[in-house]
């Protein structure tokens, strides 16, 4: 099998995976909805009716999917609001300018600008965390235009020039697929998804402090069980679906990296690079 077969097998995972993922965070938001609506009538014991049902259904679906979406977006614009060079500067990488003379800054250059052409992308720009010894690298940004390169000082210090031209390549595989763009994006929907039970826990502390206050009658002892049981089948399957979406989002993110790492090859025409390096 050579890199181009590598690289669909892992398109056509991530695809499946990523359906996975949306059919998984449908099935809570549906199952959330459903149980809600069936501990109401079973609760309260008012008449069952079909037509009814199905609109309280639907209008607790609306409700679950406007606390997601909401919840997501928020998460989302906190997670893009800084960009590449922001992800970068906040973790202590510093702006290595074209002009350095400094012979591993250059290399490194060298390297992204190599890269960058055979890509077909433009040349981001790099930043090198000088504090950090641990060997590793990244790319940043929601797009190609903000995306940037960040690499530590101990990946300059022990790759060959091989090792980093692969590790490069391998995270101008990231930029080009708009693998950070997807990250971002399911993280953001998981955090919508927590949110549904961080709603269930908040109601089930604000009912539990207001039904030891409040003198109760046999009708709002019914609606206190009601919106407990609603709020715990929240916090249950909002805990739930967190883990099976997390789950799922880590599987995604190993097959981006088998994409990475074909790609890498097809950029730099030679295996041995990114090898030696994933063996450092």
């Amino acid at each position: 099998m050579n890199f181009f077969d590598h690289q669909d097998t892992a398109r056509q995972r991530t695809g499946l995976l990523v359906f996975l993922f949306s059919l998984a965070v449908f099935v809570i938001t549906g199952l959330v909805s459903v149980l809600s609506i069936g501990i109401y009538y079973g609760v309260t014991g008012e008449p069952f009716d079909q037509n009814t049902a199905i609109s309280y259904v639907l209008l607790c679906f609306a409700g679950v999917v406007l606390i997601v979406a909401i919840s997501s977006m928020i998460r989302l614009s906190d997670l893009s609001s800084n960009g590449g060079r922001g992800v970068a500067e906040s973790i202590g990488g510093k702006l290595i300018s074209s002009n350095t003379i400094d012979a591993k800054h250059r290399r490194l250059l060298n390297v992204v600008e190599e890269m960058a052409i055979a890509s077909g992308i433009p040349v981001p720009p790099v930043y090198v965390m000088q504090e950090e010894r641990g060997i590793n690298a990244f790319a940043a940004g929601m797009s190609i235009d903000d995306a940037v390169i960040g690499v530590t000082q101990g990946a300059l210090d022990t790759f060959t020039r091989d090792e980093l031209q692969g590790v490069i390549a391998h995270e101008f595989s990231h930029i080009l697929n708009g693998d950070m763009r997807m990250n971002t994006r399911l993280i953001g929907v998981l955090f919508g998804i927590t949110c549904i039970a961080h709603f269930g826990h908040l109601v089930l502390d604000n009912t539990h402090h207001t039904s030891r206050v409040s003198r109760s009658s046999s009708d709002s002892d019914k609606g206190f069980a009601v919106i407990m049981l609603i709020a715990i089948v929240c916090l249950i399957l909002g805990w739930v679906g967190t883990l099976f979406g997390s789950m799922i989002k880590a599987a995604i993110s190993r097959q981006r990296e088998f994409l990475a790492d074909a790609s890498a090859v097809q950029f730099t025409r030679n295996d041995q690079g990114i090898a030696g390096a994933l063996k450092r």
